[in-house]
């Protein structure tokens, strides 16, 4: 059977994350104890013991999520066989270094740059995002266009389901025209700022230079990347999709549709939640999908 494994980004994350990780062997704990060398503070205290609110910080989320993925993945061992693999967001990074592409050194240190710069981009600028339910993208699309303060659509989850991203009086604005366009719901969400927006150009900068100089190879199976939703194994195109998904949309429901035309038959979420697993359901509900799972 055709799988792929889809990796989830900031959000599914929650306190004990991880643990049952840390205790499987000697191989897990060691590669949780050199991300705290790596990182330099102790995110295993964080994760398995922390609050939510030490644990929603974006500096500590993202490498959280990341190394919870990660590690779940070196964990299968030779069961994690993937057609594809695809991330959501910061998933994308967890794909690339389950696939080969990335080491695990250097894509915690990627994560590590990319989460700083996203809080510093956050600080400089209030911003925020809110996911829209039941309107056609194109409908979304056009009412974002209209509004003359930055909102563009910026996760493209599933059908019927899109979070918006700008400034706060765009999103503000943007939520009023699209609720009397007959959206069901125009919910802020609890999060640091704008994320896949214009507004993370400064972030996108800073972590352009880490990216071009950490290597990349070709991964094990393609990787379906979230600012175009097509599948890539040249390590080039790879860079440069990676350096634009800080301003660019995740466009997930697309990835999903190209995974499903490219052959595959099953779906499996590698890391914290069951997120994405909801959202390939939304996209279609024939798919079996699965959290991955380690035999004891």
């Amino acid at each position: 059977m055709k799988t792929a494994y889809i990796f989830p980004g900031q959000g599914a994350q929650f306190v004990g994350m991880g643990q049952d990780l840390y205790n499987l062997n000697e191989e897990t704990k060691s590669l949780f104890e050199q991300a705290n060398d790596i990182l330099g503070f102790r995110i295993t205290d964080i994760m398995f013991s922390g609050t939510d609110e030490d644990l929603k910080q974006t500096k500590v989320t993202q490498p959280a999520i990341f190394l919870h993925s990660v590690i779940l993945a070196k964990a299968l061992g030779d069961s994690f066989q993937p057609a594809m693999v695809a991330g959501h967001s910061l998933g994308e990074f967890s794909a690339l270094v389950a696939a080969g592409a990335l080491s695990f050194e250097d894509g915690l240190k990627l994560v590590a740059k990319r989460a700083n710069a996203m809080q510093k981009a956050c600080e400089a600028q209030p911003s925020t995002m809110a996911a829209i339910l039941g309107l056609e993208d194109e409908t979304v699309e056009k009412i974002c266009a209209q509004v003359e303060d930055v909102v563009v659509a910026a996760n493209y989850n599933c059908p019927g389901q899109l979070v918006i991203s700008g400034t706060i009086e765009g999103v503000d604005k943007a939520c009023v025209l699209l609720t009397e366009a007959g959206a069901k719901r125009a919910l802020k969400l609890n999060v640091g700022g704008a994320f896949h927006s214009p507004l993370m150009e400064p972030a996108k900068v800073e972590l352009q230079e880490a990216i071009e100089e950490t290597e990349i190879k070709s991964p094990i199976c393609p990787i379906v990347q979230n600012v175009d939703a097509k599948p890539y194994t040249d390590p080039a195109q790879i860079k440069a999709n990676l350096i634009a998904q800080l301003t660019g949309a995740v466009r997930w429901t697309q990835t999903v549709q190209q995974m499903l035309a490219d052959g595959i038959e099953a779906f499996v979420e590698v890391g914290p939640g069951n997120v994405l697993q909801g959202l390939v359901k939304k996209v279609d509900r024939s798919v079996p999908t699965s959290a991955a799972a380690i035999s004891e």
